[in-house]
């Protein structure tokens, strides 16, 4: 049943907090020094199996797609119309990916000798001009909007000169006009996320709650994996530039499970707690049941984003969420679910920030410093790693209140 448009979805609170609790567990797990941490508590190193750690990234995806049929009914309700939806969706995926493809390719270490600036410094400056280039200061609303367009031109700017000045230790480019060529590399973590939100707005923008269309796409999407490993987009022109079975199989699949339970928050026959947790449970199941299925096939990888690992990521986050809708949303819990909640409205911002941190310390000489926090056992990283994405959000939160936010 579709939303009626004078209705508009209040912000599920839910959603929110589970966002904030996966942001922390990504910094957590992001800084923790893999030299000291037990196997349990890094990724999987081997060809078959997952820990903890191995849900972070797709959890995360399917958050991205929980909250796309409440958003993007909120805009439909307040007279945007589809067109206008789909431009709002290329725009924001287009921004994953540059910032993405900065980011990856400031990983291939960045040559002080070839670009006359150490690569501390470049991605610092990288990291900065992603910041500024988003940014969106205040109320939107004159002095404030003047600002945020002036930053956001500056950002850009700072984007593109640092794109054609970039060079890796062999001499690799970024970007180069003549002849033009992007070196997009796996388009890093937020590419990733940008290729499975392009995807998965695009399913809700087309079937809405039709729960049934959802998800038979999802099941499409995992055939894309099938038919990629079976080598049927080997001499694909698109294979040229993405991995077809992960990029736009697995992990938009993914997402669009989210976007599939994300459509219980709006539609009647789903308006109770207890429709809701009996729905939820029976998605959960379902999805283990095919992870359960299809694992002797692929077995379960990160890495390798297979199918069966996808269909137990959707089925813990969903579990994982249900406890946080009755923590947030059924008994109002506030003190425990307004820190996750007030940590999930930007994260993007406080991922970027966390990435850029190592590089700052670096450049104020204070990196050896934070390196011996970790040391010498597994308490002291944890601490360290646990102090680091408690500053992180709470900073975050700061420039929030403030006025500063991302906004792709």
């Amino acid at each position: 049943m579709n939303l009626s448009a004078a209705a508009k979805p209040p912000r599920v609170t839910s959603i929110d907090a589970l966002r904030g609790f996966v942001m922390f567990t990504m910094i957590y797990v992001n800084d923790l020094d893999e030299d000291i941490s037990p196997a349990w508590m890094k990724h999987f190193h081997g060809p078959n199996g997952m820990t903890f750690v191995d849900l972070v990234f797709p959890a995360f995806l399917f958050i991205v797609g929980m909250a796309i049929p409440v958003t993007f009914s909120r805009r439909l309700a307040a007279g945007d119309s589809p067109l206008k939806l789909l431009g709002h969706v290329l725009v924001r995926t287009a921004s994953l990916l540059m910032i993405g493809i900065m980011m990856v390719n400031s990983e291939s270490t960045p040559s002080a000798r070839l670009m006359g600036i150490s690569a501390d410094a470049w991605t610092a400056m990288m990291f900065t001009s992603a910041l500024l280039a988003f940014c969106s200061i205040g109320d939107g609303q004159g002095a404030s909007r003047i600002v945020t367009r002036v930053l956001r031109i500056a950002g850009t700017a700072g984007i593109v000169a640092l794109a054609l000045v970039y060079r890796s230790r062999r001499g690799g480019h970024i970007l180069t006009l003549s002849p033009l060529h992007l070196h997009v590399s796996w388009y890093g973590i937020l590419g990733l996320i940008g290729w499975a939100y392009l995807v998965s707005a695009l399913v809700y923008l087309v079937f809405r709650e039709h729960r049934t269309a959802i998800a038979a796409c999802c099941v499409l999407l995992l055939g894309l994996y099938a038919a990629d490993k079976g080598g049927e987009f080997d001499h694909a022109w698109l294979s040229k530039f993405l991995s077809v079975g992960e990029m736009l199989g697995a992990h938009p699949s993914i997402a669009t499970a989210g976007v599939l339970l994300g459509t219980i928050l709006l539609t009647p026959e789903t308006e109770s707690a207890a429709s809701r947790t009996r729905f939820t449970i029976l998605f959960a199941l379902a999805f283990a049941a095919g992870a359960i299925l299809v694992y002797p096939l692929w077995g379960i990888s990160k890495n390798a984003a297979t199918p069966s690992w996808c269909l137990w990521s959707m089925s813990i986050t969903a579990i994982l969420w249900l406890v946080f809708y009755y923590l947030a949303d059924v008994l109002h819990l506030k003190f425990l679910t307004r820190p996750w909640e007030i940590a999930g409205r930007n994260v993007l911002l406080a991922y970027l920030l966390s990435e850029m941190m190592e590089s700052v310390l670096n450049l104020i000489h204070l990196g050896d410093w934070y390196d011996r926090l970790a040391e010498p056992n597994l308490a002291h990283a944890a601490s360290r790693s646990i102090g680091c994405a408690v500053v992180l959000l709470c900073f975050t939160a700061l420039l929030n209140r403030v006025g500063f936010r991302l906004k792709l």
